[in-house]
C-alpha cells in the first residue's frame, strides 16, 4: 500500500456565467458575459461557451466583446450571489474532506487521501 496523497483539483467552469444561467435559464443558448459596462471601459470576467464561439474571453474588454459579438448579453457581477453558490458547492466538498485549500470562488485543491476508495 503507498502512502501517496489524493488530492483534487476542483474548478468550475464559467462559474460566474454559469450561475446567472442557472438562475436564468432563458440565457442558456444566448452569448453573455458577466463583466463592466462597454462604455465605461469594463472588463470581461467570464463568458458562457455561446459567447466563446465569437472570440470572446475572460480579461477582454467589454467594448472588444461587444464588437465581436453584437448579440452578446453582457451582465453586472452579483457577488453576493456567486459567494452564496461557492459556499454551497465547498459544503459538498465538506462531506468528503476536511482538507479543503481554496484558490477562489470557483476554483479549490481539495486532499481526499483519507476518503475510503
Amino acid at each position: 500500500m503507498t502512502d501517496a496523497r489524493k488530492i483534487i483539483h476542483c474548478d468550475c467552469d464559467c462559474f460566474y456565467a454559469s450561475i446567472e444561467m442557472r438562475d436564468n435559464p432563458s440565457l442558456a443558448d444566448k452569448p453573455i458575459a458577466v463583466g463592466g459596462s462597454p462604455e465605461r471601459r469594463g472588463v470581461i470576467a467570464t463568458c458562457n461557451y455561446a459567447a466563446r464561439q465569437f472570440g470572446v474571453h475572460s480579461a477582454m474588454a467589454s467594448a472588444t466583446a461587444r464588437k465581436r459579438c453584437p448579440s452578446l448579453i453582457i451582465i453586472r457581477p452579483d457577488m453576493e450571489k456567486y459567494r452564496l453558490a461557492s459556499t454551497q458547492i465547498h459544503d459538498i466538498f465538506k462531506r468528503y474532506t476536511d482538507l479543503i485549500e481554496p484558490l477562489s470562488l470557483d476554483e479549490a485543491y481539495l486532499d481526499a487521501s483519507s476518503c475510503i476508495q
